[in-house]
């Protein structure tokens, strides 16, 4: 056991803070079109140029070159919008800097991975823990080529984070690439440009809480008028005072429509965006405030009704329903998704294999899920696992952090608290310790699901293992209770126990006599019992 990593502790994973809704623009006109396409044209070509003076100031960024850049914007748009513009830059430069240290991060794994496989002897044997030498003298000087080739990398990764330069590209660096591919992707130069020009535009603004609507440069009023403050080089194209645009489309927002119209009657902060969806030719708007950040509850009160582990797989989620003394309750529940196919499709996979797992969470009456803190930052480098490309490629394709986002925030609307677990030794350990004894005729057991009680079992704070050892004297209780999981309350605590068998359970004993008490005697006395003693689960409900 000294080799085991450190387990971290459980934690009950905090609730979202924001609420976005969306809406198309429906019914409009020709001459609102052409007002949205230079609205957002002209404040494209002001962010584009915004990100590009924040880049150059790179780690020498302070709040005065920030007001300097917010006073050149100012004239070109106004107050508000430059506001919104130079925010949305800081917010890109922000990730594309955590996205570079991601990448330092990842880079210097596999450099290390490398260097410890190429110090080992041609053809050693690797073990569960760490990789063994390569194969052949051919594989070890290719495989010394690309060192050469990481270390490089990193070492210009690592310069260009200490000066502070990014890259970013707006409009997508996937979206770039695709110029270069247009036959593959079914797309010809004009319906490029048209995708490239549409995802570089900047139509979007800042709530302002104390502003009539919750938002002065877009607003939507109660009964869903959607205006536009305009920009200075385009205010002659209004329609209404004050330099505003009405269009001639309604919003109505069919989800959380009533939170909504709550906000704005009081006059609190909703930000607006107003995207085109150029593969369909719809116009949508996006409504999104934040939520009052919400105190998570304890987590002696998400274990108090019993947990739900959930295993995440490729194609399936493996839930076990678990009571408050980590017990399984009845059979192993799947939920399967298919994530092939486009983004849009995997989303709506994922979406509606959460929505069947929290609805089946709420009929059991369980305040918590139990899941893996997953991540596989490190685990899908080829250096780590070499020829392993289909387990590279099952690794990669789970969505974690869609996954993660997407649970907490449906869970949070039924009630439901999220309790995120480590997740090392719960496969190897649920189906060392729960995948055998479940399995009946009638009840197969994967190593999935097995891994799925342990994780709700760590998720409520017991140990993965079904059993604990006898006491060291003899069969009292004189150096501690016998079983891992029962409370001191609990009835039945001190009942007869099944001997350790191969049997499944409910099948016959393997040598015909009854569970625990001794068959009669015929000798005059007792012979010594030959069923070795085993501590089973003691409040099993199935």
């Amino acid at each position: 056991m000294g080799g085991l990593r450190e387990l971290a502790a459980s934690f009950v994973v905090p609730g979202p803070c924001g609420v976005a809704v969306r809406d198309r623009l429906k019914h409009l006109t020709s001459q609102d079109e052409m007002v949205l396409r230079a609205v957002g044209e002209h404040q494209g070509a002001l962010a584009s140029r915004d990100l590009k003076a924040r880049c150059a100031d790179g780690l020498e960024h302070s709040a005065d070159t920030w007001a300097a850049r917010k006073r050149d914007l100012t004239p070109l748009s106004s107050s508000r919008i430059a506001g919104a513009i130079t925010k949305a830059t800081h917010d890109q430069w922000a990730l594309a800097r955590r996205c570079q240290a991601a990448h330092i991060q990842t880079v210097a794994a596999g450099i290390s991975t490398l260097r410890h496989r190429l110090s080992l002897p041609i053809g050693e044997k690797g073990t569960k823990r760490a990789a063994g030498g390569y194969r052949s003298k051919s594989e070890w000087f290719r495989k010394s080529r690309r060192l050469a080739a990481l270390e490089d990398r990193h070492t210009a990764a690592v310069r260009e984070w200490q000066a502070g330069r990014v890259r970013v590209v707006r409009g997508g660096r996937r979206l770039l690439n695709t110029r270069h591919h247009l036959a593959e992707a079914g797309l010809t130069e004009v319906q490029w440009r048209e995708r490239w020009e549409a995802g570089r535009w900047f139509i979007a603004a800042d709530g302002e809480s104390g502003k009539r609507f919750g938002n002065e440069t877009i607003r939507v009023t109660a009964d869903g008028e959607v205006s536009i403050r305009l920009p200075a080089p385009l205010v002659h194209l209004a329609n209404a005072g004050h330099g505003r645009y009405v269009l001639a489309s309604r919003i109505v927002f069919a989800h959380r429509g009533a939170e909504w119209a709550d906000r704005i009657a009081a006059n609190r902060a909703v930000a607006y965006r107003i995207h085109l969806d150029t593969k369909r030719g719809r116009w949508y708007l996006i409504a999104s405030w934040q939520r009052p950040v919400v105190k998570t509850i304890p987590l002696a009160t998400a274990r108090a009704r019993g947990m739900i582990g959930v295993d995440t797989n490729a194609d399936h989620f493996a839930a076990y329903r678990l009571d408050r003394h980590g017990n399984p309750i009845g059979g192993p529940r799947r939920f399967f998704y298919d994530l092939s196919g486009t983004a849009g499709h995997r989303d709506a996979q994922i979406r509606h294999a959460l929505t069947r797992l929290i609805n089946w969470a709420v009929r059991v009456g369980v305040a918590a899920i139990g899941i893996e803190d997953l991540d596989f930052t490190n685990e899908k480098t080829r250096e780590k696992h070499g020829r392993r490309k289909r387990f590279r490629q099952l690794i990669s394709g789970i969505p974690t952090g869609k996954l993660k986002a997407r649970l907490v925030s449906m869970a949070v609307e039924h009630g439901l608290s999220i309790v995120a677990v480590d997740p090392a030794y719960t496969s190897r350990w649920g189906a060392q310790h729960w995948q055998k004894p479940l399995a009946t005729p009638r009840r197969t057991m994967s190593r999935h699901d097995a891994a799925g009680i342990a994780i709700g079992r760590r998720a409520l704070g017991y140990p993965v293992r079904r059993r604990t050892a006898p006491p060291p004297h003899d069969r009292s209780d004189r150096a501690g209770h016998r079983t891992a999981q029962a409370g001191p309350g609990t009835r039945g605590r001190e009942g007869t126990r099944p001997p350790a068998t191969d049997r499944p359970p409910g099948g016959p004993s393997p040598n015909g006599t009854r569970k625990r008490e001794p068959s009669a005697s015929n000798t005059v006395r007792d012979a010594p019992s030959t069923q070795q003693w085993v501590q089973d689960s003691l409040t099993h409900t199935g």
